[in-house]
């Protein structure tokens, strides 16, 4: 049986799949498929390992009968209709957990980079314009003792906020519903509905996943209630934020700055407004961005795609149960 895989991932990924006895097909590009050819190359597959970039809808199911697995390389799943693999009998599984303490750890890269101006006091050393010691020199903001708010505060806004903890931070909350108590004393957070948190947050970090509720949870509105010279850090997915409102909010400096690793659109053009903001440091959607932490990702996504095939119940599926309670 032959299953497909949209990019090149970590060998040990492909190794999973073969060692099952599985023909491989891998797609050659650098740059992800087409719709198109995302169809014609998956004609005949019974599995699709897929990435963040791909877009499985009900009209790629209907030209692609033979497929029973869609395997995302992701914590997130707003690429897949999963409504709709559900109707088909399509399992569909992504990749939690693994890549939570990996995408904190980068959450706060941002954070301190952006509070303390380093990405523009870096340029400006290799563009020759390091001339002494200068008391006013990219004065940053302090981190330690600051309100921190994080909006989602699931596997990896919980992550977020055990570090936070060396910083000596408040930490404030919001999320669709308080988590247990123990949580909230052992993080030492303390929930705020969110138009409170943008109010009392020197930093908000969101780690929402995509979905209509949180599309475009974050525009001018929300930017207008925000701290004059909050910092907002983004690494959950770009369309959370409404780009416009948040390149209004930097050009006025009603934010000190922004940090993200996601943005919408994604990829950015190089002549996008948002990258002629100097207080906003954008990095193309590395957060996972680890050796040992891809490696794990391809692994899992490679794991949840044989166990799918073989009958078995996945490690990481969203809709194993409701698709065999169809029969």
């Amino acid at each position: 049986m032959r299953v497909i895989v949209t990019r090149q991932i970590p060998e040990r990924g492909i190794e999973v799949l073969q060692q099952a006895g599985y023909e491989v097909s891998i797609w050659p590009g650098t740059l992800p498929p087409t719709r198109e050819e995302l169809v014609e190359f998956a004609k005949g597959a019974v599995g699709a390992l897929t990435l963040l970039t791909e877009r499985i809808d009900a009209e790629v199911l209907d030209s692609l009968p033979s497929l029973k697995v869609v395997s995302n390389m992701a914590v997130g799943f707003d690429n897949i209709d999963v409504e709709a693999c559900t109707a088909r009998g399509v399992i569909v599984c992504i990749t939690p957990d693994v890549l939570t303490e990996t995408t904190a750890d980068f959450t706060w890269a941002l954070i301190l980079s952006v509070a303390r101006r380093v990405c523009e006091a870096a340029a400006a050393v290799h563009k020759g314009q390091w001339r002494t010691w200068e008391p006013l020199g990219f004065l940053g903001r302090d981190v330690a003792g600051a309100t921190l708010g994080i909006v989602g505060l699931g596997r990896i806004g919980q992550a977020v906020a055990r570090r936070a903890s060396g910083f000596g931070m408040r930490i404030v909350y919001t999320d669709r519903a308080r988590q247990p108590r123990e949580i909230e004393e052992q993080l030492r957070a303390t929930f705020l509905p969110l138009d409170e948190l943008l109010t009392e947050s020197d930093i908000v970090t969101l780690h929402v996943p995509l979905t209509p509720e949180t599309r475009k949870l974050i525009g001018a509105r929300e930017l207008a209630r925000m701290k004059p010279g909050a910092l907002l850090i983004n690494t959950a997915r770009g369309a959370v934020v409404d780009t416009d409102a948040l390149v209004a909010a930097l050009r006025d400096r009603r934010l000190w700055g922004a940090g993200l690793d996601v943005t919408d659109p994604e990829p950015l053009p190089a002549d996008h407004p948002l990258l002629r903001c100097p207080n906003v440091i954008v990095t193309p959607h590395i957060a996972s961005a680890s050796e040992v932490t891809r490696a794990r990702m391809a692994e899992l996504a490679a794991q949840n795609l044989v166990a799918a095939l073989r009958g078995e119940r996945p490690p990481r599926s969203l809709n194993w149960d409701e698709v065999h309670r169809k029969g």
